[in-house]
């Protein structure tokens, strides 16, 4: 009886499929620079226009624009303040402004709970997440990936009991947002990828998956 011989045929994608697939790494690969640019002149522009009143007069009136002086005016600026701050003096005066402000019913909410946030973003500015874990969420057998901030203190330890570890689980793709969860720490599993791998795979929705060593 003949043999089938089974013929191995390299067939090439159509040229249409081949070039959406070049156009398409090409943007994955310019995409974030060309938005991190793009963000970074919003940004400088944006700081430009807010500081404009304290740049100069011989610098504003100039024949040719200089971007970014309203952003080392901003800076400038809040050197001196951060520097005024820091003595008896200038404590004294921020201290009767906060004063001032606390009497106002609805501002005072907003500026305590503005200040709180980046007073809290300034403590722990050299503090990174512990480590990264994985633990059942939202509901039994469904797994979500979360960072370990530190252990729960406080009342809470105290009134729910047991060994309670804070969890933030971002969402995707903005990592930025997400839920504090306080999960049992048996019910957690740990995992080896560092902090910023996960971050990775949160951001890229399981895409860029770390390989473990």
């Amino acid at each position: 009886m003949p043999k089938n011989n089974k013929v191995n045929i390299n067939i090439k994608p159509p040229l249409f499929q081949r070039l959406r697939n070049y156009f398409l790494t090409g943007l994955v690969a310019a995409a974030p620079v060309a938005i991190t640019i793009w963000v970074a002149m919003w940004f400088v522009q944006v700081v430009d226009s807010w500081f404009a009143p304290f740049i100069p007069n011989y610098l504003r009136e100039l024949p040719f624009s200089l971007p970014g002086l309203g952003l080392i005016a901003a800076l400038l600026i809040l050197t001196t303040l951060g520097f005024l701050t820091a003595n008896f003096f200038g404590r004294a005066i921020i201290g009767y402004g906060e004063s001032l402000v606390e009497r106002l019913p609805f501002i005072r909410n907003i500026y305590s709970t503005i200040k709180q946030i980046f007073e809290t973003v300034a403590t722990q500015s050299n503090k990174n997440f512990q480590s990264v874990v994985l633990f059942e969420y939202p509901r039994k057998d469904i797994w979500a990936i979360g960072f370990v901030t530190t252990e729960a203190k406080g009342e809470i330890s105290e009134k729910k009991g047991g060994n309670l570890l804070c969890i933030f689980a971002p969402t995707t793709p903005n990592p930025t947002s997400g839920y504090l969860l306080f999960v049992p720490k048996e019910d957690t599993v740990a995992l080896d990828m560092s902090v910023e791998e996960a971050a990775k795979l949160i951001i890229s929705a399981g895409l860029v998956i770390p390989e473990k060593d």
